[in-house]
């Protein structure tokens, strides 16, 4: 197989996944800091639903991008 079509393979189920089920990640950041002692705190964010819409959109681009024969 091309690379362009495992690409797209993977980017239109990745792009599904979000769309159908959501995904979210946690970033920490430092709240407080005072000498050795440090306060964090863990915050949830979601990634939006447009974002799987184009890595699908992008994924079926390059499957057909690997299936075009070159002239």
């Amino acid at each position: 197989m091309r690379p362009f079509i495992i690409a797209g393979i993977v980017l239109l189920g990745l792009g599904a996944f979000v769309l159908l089920r959501g995904a979210s990640f946690t970033s920490r950041r430092d709240v407080l800091k005072v000498g050795d002692v440090k306060i964090t705190a863990d915050e949830k964010q979601s990634i939006p639903p447009w974002v799987g819409g184009g890595a699908m959109l992008v994924g079926v681009a390059l499957i057909v991008a690997g299936t075009r024969k070159r002239a």
